[in-house]
């Protein structure tokens, strides 16, 4: 046990070596990926139709490849999944990560030998960068458990499809396969419920060190948790000292984890998608995560309030500034090309390039222009929240523009932590609470409302489980599906309004 984890310190600081001299060279570092992106497509379908043959600068590049979603590039994906070579990227993928698409239904996005890798190698790393920086590495000799999808594929045209949890759970290392749990059979499992259930009965007994997933789905594991043991999740798992999480904001969870867990743990933010693994917490000080620069992707960055301009100013990596709210395009050794993941992003440090998640570009409210985004909703509860005994489960935020009486106002769809207290003992000032913190990040929405636009915001209550029976409701229950914060209409809420 002790030689292990004596291997992980000396293997960690291997690797942040490894990380500094990129981080340390960012502009070169994506130069470089750039021109093998550049040269490796030459030949490909795409690199023919834009161009690629011709490209010396990224100006070039910007001038052939305009920006695209999935649908745009849609074209082109479906040969690929026909089992066409040569397409987007040389050959053909090793996998395509099927997802959910919000208006192009499934979506399949390409992973390929070269692209694969760094998925696997980015999650090992942020927990290398955890243990050079803590010195902690006991945890490796303790079971570990990754909340995913089911890991059978199904093949096409000699590709597999499946979902990326999935798909990753096929490369595991060999070093880490006696630690890891759930077991194959309870992993394959398509039922979410019965397969928590199953997982819980499974660790209930184990030495379980470090559980990983998106929080909502954890949450939902641990209070049965909870409900079996009886007991705080830290107490039946005592040397449970690592979380690590990605997908979500885990502050509006935070409270609730605490008080499931029953004390303070540790915890590594990470920021995987089917389209890359593009960040991860690297500090357990510093505000944000490492921007992969070296990890085949090459980025750019478009101000989300020009993004739906005719022509948007695109952004490399020299240019960006802190704090300014940008979209997300990616061109990848996958075979993606001025590709819009949907995702907007912060920049909390330029040395090195750190990044906050501030929401998807196509999740906001601007019903009466006030441009409300993700980060802003969740900051805003958070502070409400503070020195409080509230306590939140899952949250959503949308316009009521025809209210029955008054003025328009934004309506929080909240479901609270009723079994721990953790309702407001005033709504009203809560609401205010809420609102007050909103006017402060947001000045369009503080005009709004001095300027009586708008009305205090309103707070529905959602039954227990409301959230989760509306996932199952869409067919979206567990894996890497989660709520989005808010909506510019009200599509997500009227169907939380039918959930008794």
């Amino acid at each position: 046990m002790f030689i292990k984890s004596i291997a992980a310190k000396i293997f960690a600081k291997k690797v942040v070596q490894k990380t500094q001299a990129w981080a340390n060279n960012p502009v070169a570092t994506q130069q470089a990926v750039f021109n093998s992106l550049i040269k490796t497509a030459q030949n490909t379908e795409f690199g023919k139709n834009h161009h690629f043959d011709t490209i010396k600068t990224y100006q070039d590049f910007a001038t052939n490849v305009p920006i695209r979603d999935y649908e745009d590039l849609k074209p082109y994906v479906e040969k690929v999944v026909k089992g066409q070579e040569n397409i987007l990227w040389p050959g053909k993928p090793l996998y395509f990560a099927k997802t959910s698409g919000t208006t192009s239904g499934a979506k399949y996005i390409p992973l390929t030998k070269e692209s694969m890798p760094y998925h696997i190698e980015a999650a090992r790393n942020a927990i290398l960068h955890y243990i050079h920086e803590t010195g902690k590495a006991d945890f490796v000799s303790g079971k570990m458990i990754f909340l995913q999808g089911s890991p059978i594929m199904e093949e096409k045209y000699g590709i597999q499809f499946g979902r990326l949890s999935g798909i990753v759970a096929h490369f595991v290392p060999k070093y880490l396969q006696k630690n890891r749990m759930p077991s194959w059979e309870t992993n394959c499992m398509e039922d979410w419920e019965a397969k928590i259930d199953a997982i819980v009965e499974e660790t209930f007994n184990e030495n379980m060190t470090v559980i990983s997933g998106i929080p909502s789905w954890v949450q939902m594991y641990f209070e049965k948790l909870h409900q079996k043991g009886g007991k705080p999740v830290g107490d039946i798992f005592k040397n449970f000292n690592l979380f690590i999480y990605g997908g979500v904001n885990y502050e509006p969870y935070r409270a609730k984890f605490e008080n499931l867990i029953g004390r303070k743990v540790p915890s590594i933010e990470l920021f995987p998608a089917s389209e890359g693994f593009f960040a991860y917490q690297d500090s357990q000080t510093e505000k944000g995560m490492l921007l992969l620069l070296n990890a085949g992707m090459f980025y750019e960055f478009i101000k989300s309030d020009e993004f739906h301009s005719d022509k948007p100013k695109r952004y490399t990596i020299g240019e960006v500034e802190l704090g300014v709210n940008y979209v997300l395009i990616i061109s990848t050794n996958a075979g993606l090309w001025g590709y819009n993941i949907g995702d907007t992003v912060q920049f909390t440090s330029l040395k090195p390039y750190r990044v906050i998640v501030s929401g998807r570009i196509k999740h906001y409210i601007s019903a009466f222009g006030e441009h409300v985004i993700g980060k802003e909703v969740e900051s805003a509860l958070q502070e409400a929240m503070e020195g409080t005994s509230i306590r939140v489960n899952e949250f959503t935020v949308a316009p009521q523009i025809n209210p029955t009486n008054g003025l328009p106002y934004h309506e929080w769809f909240i479901e609270f932590d009723t079994e721990a207290s953790g309702e407001p003992t005033n709504w009203t000032t809560f609401a205010l609470a809420i609102d007050n913190a909103m006017r402060k990040q947001n000045s369009y929405y503080d005009d709004l409302i001095v300027g009586n636009i708008l009305q205090t915001a309103v707070i529905t209550k959602v039954a227990k489980n409301g959230f989760q029976e509306y996932m199952k409701s869409i067919g979206k229950l567990g894996g890497q599906n989660k709520v989005p914060r808010l909506a510019n209409d009200r599509k997500i809420v009227d169907l939380l309004t039918t959930i008794k």
